[in-house]
């Protein structure tokens, strides 16, 4: 099951780089405390230091979610995508203001339920997120969007960073992300995250791709429509 996981082993290294990611950044920020003189200040690095660590939890707990999905126990039920969107972005937000960026939604779609597995789905709205924080800024806000797409929903997350490279870009629309891939022209951008959220993406039957804008990327999933009562 670890070759499934991770792949080959540039891919290895890949993941084990990106979780050395927040681990390094965790510690400088501890580090930052002795020279914090106010108490605000002291609580404000504890709590990114808490929102880092959660982070590199959530990508450790996804990877163990990608082992579990051939014992098909995500159940489909239907979701409304704009209370998923929701979480995240309340979630983030704090992430985003350390990191001087903004996360706004625009949520358009007139039919409100899609058939997905909510926590799946968190997931890959989580990841898209993170993508988008390393490409924008105060006046360049990133966006959650909620589209109707023919008989599906479309979510999808906007950001303003260097174009997606072709090849990477083929290998998206031609249906699946295989393995973690290293994204040169985009050093912040996660190539685990986007190996994430395609796996889950695959498992609730939707579709997942991006959009090259002239200045960034869209990347989404598009889910079915449910016509069934949700209670969440």
């Amino acid at each position: 099951m670890e070759s499934e996981v991770f792949g080959a082993n540039s891919s290895a290294i890949i993941v084990a780089h990106e979780l050395k990611g927040p681990l390094s950044l965790s510690r400088q920020l501890a580090l930052s405390l002795d020279f914090e003189d106010s108490l605000e200040g002291a609580r404000e690095i504890g709590r990114q230091i808490a929102a880092t660590s959660e982070r590199a939890l959530r990508q450790v707990e996804d990877l163990t979610r990608i082992a579990r999905l051939e014992d098909a126990m995500f159940e489909m039920e239907p979701v409304n995508p704009r209370i998923v969107c929701d979480e995240v972005v309340a979630e983030l937000w704090r992430l985003f203001r350390f990191n001087r960026r903004e996360l706004l939604i625009d949520y358009r779609n007139k039919r409100k339920l899609v058939v997905a597995n909510r926590q799946l789905l968190r997931s890959v709205v989580y990841n898209f997120c993170l993508n988008a924080m390393n490409y924008g800024g105060e006046e360049l806000p990133s966006l959650v969007a909620i589209r109707d797409r023919g008989d599906k929903i479309r979510i999808d997350v906007r950001d303003y960073g260097p174009t997606v490279p072709t090849k990477v870009w083929r290998e998206i629309k031609n249906g699946f992300v295989k393995k973690p891939v290293d994204i040169a022209m985009r050093p912040g951008s996660s190539g685990l995250g986007l190996y994430i959220a395609a796996k889950f993406a695959n498992y609730m039957r939707g579709d997942f791709g991006l959009i090259r804008h002239r200045d960034g990327t869209s990347f989404y999933i598009d889910l079915p429509v449910s016509g069934q009562l949700s209670l969440v």
